[in-house]
């Protein structure tokens, strides 16, 4: 029998418990209503006095290709110069985009004027903290790996979009110059190497000339001393390729006569540019002048494309008043029953002593 009763008797106890908790709490409701109404009336404060803040978006997306074709102008293939890609000049747009140098150059040219004395005395350390919560670059997701997105966050949401602007300018103008840089430079060696090849071939064609002139002088000569004007006859006989060699160039080259060999030599002194005996001379002259005369407008070529405009927000994305002011009375309600409880517990504390 005891053992029947004994569960029963303390469930009883336990709701004789729960309904002292309750009429305990609803004695300090007054309590209650007053720590959560002084909770919610601090949180209305602070969601609807503190300032708002806004956020300007703005997204680039891979030049096209006619963005890009400006830059490889020169580039055909040859000499290990092939035509740049839109990855190659995307790629050299998101890597200042993403760069802690852009950054640092934007918080000292905007972001640092636009604060005032007092603010831009303080820890450069933390300025730049501040301005890297309120600025950022994101990274693409898988749905779209070519878009990124500038993110400014600003009281003023005119401010926050100019910001955004500025930021792509800036980044774009650097990436440009260095696309440009990259393109002329490696043009500007290939226009130089083809410099030097056309000078070395002047060089030995001038060298071949004078060689040239040597050998005659000495064919002459002995052509003089043997009294030999004009080239001998010979009929009935059909000279190889050998011997006409020998006749023209080698150690027979006196058997041309006295005459054909003055009169060669004179030609040769009197030459003032061997370029028109050069073979390849005129096909490196192109080429030069292909390499040389490259000039890209800046105008007609891009590194990126911005994605829509930048629009000026018009809502502000904090502070968010109805959670604020949410989470401020459930907080508010929560310290309040907690402090009833605690009164409780000491009234029955002081009952029993």
């Amino acid at each position: 029998m005891t053992e029947q009763t004994y569960p029963r008797q303390a469930n009883s106890d336990d709701e004789i418990d729960l309904v002292e908790l309750f009429y305990g709490l609803w004695t300090q409701k007054w309590l209650i209503v007053l720590i959560t109404l002084v909770f919610a009336v601090g949180a209305a404060s602070y969601a609807f006095f503190s300032k708002p803040v806004y956020e300007a978006r703005a997204a680039v997306l891979p030049p096209s290709l006619s963005d890009i074709a400006g830059f490889s102008l020169g580039r055909t293939g040859g000499d290990g110069l092939k035509p740049f890609s839109v990855s190659d000049v995307y790629a050299v747009f998101t890597r200042n985009l993403q760069s802690e140098k852009s950054r640092r150059h934007f918080f000292r040219e905007v972001y640092l004027p636009s604060l005032g004395d007092a603010q831009r005395s303080g820890s450069q350390d933390g300025l730049y903290k501040a301005f890297s919560e309120k600025f950022s670059v994101k990274a693409p997701d898988k749905n779209q790996p070519d878009r990124y997105s500038i993110v400014v966050e600003h009281y003023s949401p005119e401010l926050a979009s100019t910001w955004a602007k500025q930021y792509i300018d800036q980044v774009a103008e650097r990436s440009l110059n260095e696309m440009l840089q990259n393109s002329e430079r490696e043009l500007a060696v290939q226009a130089r190497n083809i410099e030097q090849q056309i000078k070395s071939e002047r060089a030995s064609a001038k060298a071949r000339r004078d060689d040239r002139t040597r050998q005659l002088q000495e064919a002459l000569t002995v052509a003089e001393a043997i009294g030999l004007d004009n080239p001998p006859v010979i009929t009935g006989r059909v000279s190889n390729d050998s011997e006409l060699s020998s006749f023209m160039d080698g150690s027979l080259m006196y058997m041309r006569g006295a005459k054909a060999l003055r009169a060669e030599m004179q030609v040769l002194l009197a030459r003032t540019s061997d370029d028109p005996f050069i073979p390849e001379l005129r096909n490196l002259e192109a080429r030069y002048q292909l390499f040389a005369g490259v000039s890209v407008d800046p105008g007609n070529v891009a590194v990126f494309r911005q994605d829509g405009d930048i629009e000026v927000p018009d809502q502000p994305i904090k502070p968010k008043k109805t959670l604020i002011v949410a989470l401020g009375v459930v907080l508010g309600g929560m310290l309040g029953v907690f402090v009833a409880l605690i009164r409780l517990m000491l009234r029955k504390r002081a009952a029993k002593t």
